[in-house]
């Protein structure tokens, strides 16, 4: 059945191709919107982008007709687009609460405004979109159906883990090992995806297992080449899932990389090391990049003095932390202030020689991005807009990796169904050229682990 959206402004801010989203529907914009989306274009930030292509994009629409009389968005489609005016009479049919000059009440009387024109016309059912859970409260108070939009959010208990468990003989196993690999046909009931990793259970004795990964090229499943051979000193993969990580991370072949796991699991602690090995041992890439938005925990503590390098200390400590922990001996050493000094020594080495650096994910736009190992920390506070704007960075020869936790977020505009880590893990599923890995053992420490499952 064909149905009539009312958009708010929320929407066109967080997807500015909204508008073209829901195929052969008709959309509504109050003007009101487009009074807000002007308001916002002059922001500097991803928002003010947003506001701007969706200026642009109304203004190509202008041109195939006029506005407030509806113009096609898509002629494969069928869909219409319309301007709509808050008529003064609609807005008294408001409960007086809501008949001020608020931009929301605006947007809910154009909205009851398309309801009153189906009950009298027999048209298409009037839904409402909006991200303001208040607006969908409010919309539903006055009768309105009111929904979030959902078409870049992810369901999060369905998200993909990024390996399975397979029961097998003793002879397949055998045959994994061996060069040529095994067909995964032979092993598993379902189809595998690219790069997903596989633990292979040995149904006669339960206790011997086997890791492999499946290599989507060739359908077949391999043992783990990297992971188990190589050395970054002190660290090394303490369960499976770390395992299968830092297999993902230290294979070239692998160019996108993401990692999600509560705190404490080593996404951002593996990721590193595997760079630092990569950059300073093996020289597959020129230089370890390292960015994380710039978003507080809590109320921001204000203007931070300095040049651009002082202004993120505060922001990169938790990075300079891994780092020093692993140029240093680490809590474990009994010389830990001296192995402290000799790491931060060696850290300001490795940025000397431009083996290292930090960057401010605001200043990336634009870039490109050749022969290094970027990790960028925290993306689940990221949008999809902004991970697409990161990754289409990537040049010749780079690899990029995403470390977060979807529920430790603390940007206001997105959530753990619409931040962009899941969201490009969901995208990315079964790439050949992408690898995804779920970990949820904390190794941190005892406490840590108890802390993030008990709060």
């Amino acid at each position: 059945m064909r149905k009539t959206f009312v958009l708010d402004t929320n929407v066109l801010l967080h997807d500015p191709l909204a508008l073209t989203r829901f195929q052969d529907n008709d959309v509504v914009v109050p003007i009101e919107v487009v009074e807000e989306i002007d308001r916002f274009k002059r922001d500097p930030s991803e928002k003010g982008r947003n506001a701007r292509q969706v200026s642009r994009l109304l203004d190509e629409l202008r041109e195939r007709g006029n506005l407030a009389d509806g113009v096609v968005i898509d002629a494969a489609t069928g869909g219409r687009l319309t301007v709509a005016f808050c008529r003064q009479e609609t807005l008294e049919q408001l409960p007086p609460e809501l008949r001020s000059d608020q931009g929301d009440h605006h947007i809910l009387a154009v909205a009851l405004q398309q309801r009153l024109q189906e009950v009298i016309g027999s048209q298409s059912p009037v839904i409402l979109v909006t991200k303001d859970t208040n607006l969908r409260i409010k919309a539903d108070a006055v009768g309105l159906i009111a929904q979030d939009y959902t078409t870049d959010k992810v369901d999060i208990a369905d998200l993909y883990p990024g390996l399975c468990e397979l029961w097998t003989e003793a002879e397949q196993m055998d045959r994994v090992k061996e060069s040529g690999g095994l067909r995964s046909d032979a092993i598993s009931p379902r189809p595998l995806l690219a790069n997903e990793g596989v633990t292979l259970v040995n149904q006669a004795q339960p206790n011997h297992t086997l890791l492999a990964r499946y290599d989507g090229r060739s359908g077949t499943l391999h043992p783990l080449q990297r992971a188990p051979r190589v050395r970054l000193g002190r660290i090394q993969p303490r369960n499976r899932e770390q395992t299968f990580a830092l297999d993902l991370l230290l294979d070239p072949a692998v160019p996108l990389v993401t990692l999600i796991g509560k705190a404490g699991t080593g996404k951002t602690l593996l990721a590193l090391a595997a760079g630092l090995h990569q950059v300073a041992d093996e020289r597959l890439y020129d230089r370890l990049l390292v960015t994380r938005p710039v978003i507080p925990l809590g109320k921001d503590i204000g203007f931070l003095p300095g040049d651009l390098e002082e202004k993120m200390g505060p922001w990169m400590q938790p990075i300079i932390d891994n780092l020093e922990f692993l140029l240093g001996g680490g809590e474990e050493s009994p010389a830990h202030r001296t192995s402290q000094r000799q790491a931060r020594n060696s850290w300001a080495d490795l940025k000397g020689m431009g083996l290292l650096e930090v960057e401010a994910i605001s200043y990336i736009r634009g870039r490109s991005i050749p022969r290094q190992f970027m990790v960028v920390d925290e993306a689940q506070n990221l949008t999809p807009h902004e991970v697409k704007t990161i990754v289409t960075r990537v040049g010749q020869g780079t690899k990029i990796v995403l470390t977060g936790d979807p529920y430790q977020i603390d940007n206001p505009y997105v959530d753990t169904e619409s931040n962009g880590l899941t969201w490009v893990v969901e995208r990315f599923k079964g790439q050949p050229l992408a690898g995804h890995m779920t970990l949820t053992r904390g190794e941190r420490s005892e406490l840590a682990e108890l802390a993030a499952n008990l709060l």
